[in-house]
């Protein structure tokens, strides 16, 4: 009797590790809106090589969904920022400011490109913050 309790035991311990739901656990609150998003920093280039770039920014917290993405728009006229780039972040309600990161790639060595960054939510819903155009030239 001693030995089938220890079975049981097992398999259910077993069984609700390999059945858990971890998603339940890993659900983020979402944080009251701002007001206004602002960009507090940036953006500027953290890397450029020939063929990608890396730009970065900070804003305050847009708060809402906890999953957002920065969003770059560029292109190689500055009245045509017809490309479009961008990178899931996940906010931190506990933090006053969110730092976007994104990857632009399949880029022309030597080629100057112009640029835009804002954020939105992960339904597409826009934050409201978009820079001012700029540009940097790949190596």
């Amino acid at each position: 009797m001693n030995r089938l309790l220890q079975k049981v035991a097992l398999t259910v311990a077993v069984g609700s590790l390999l059945y858990s739901l971890p998603v339940t656990a890993q659900v983020s609150p979402t944080t009251k809106k701002a007001g206004r998003v602002r960009i507090t920093r940036g953006p500027e280039m953290e890397r450029v090589d020939p063929a990608f770039a890396i730009v970065t920014w900070t804003s305050n917290n847009p708060g809402g969904a906890p999953e957002h993405y920065g969003v770059v728009r560029y292109g190689t006229n500055p009245k045509d920022l017809s490309q479009t780039a961008k990178s899931p972040v996940r906010l931190n309600p506990g933090h006053p400011h969110t730092v976007f990161r994104v990857r632009m790639d399949d880029l022309k060595p030597g080629t100057t490109y112009y640029y835009s960054v804002a954020s939105m939510e992960a339904s597409g819903k826009d934050d409201g913050v978009k820079s001012s155009v700029k540009h940097f030239t790949t190596r």
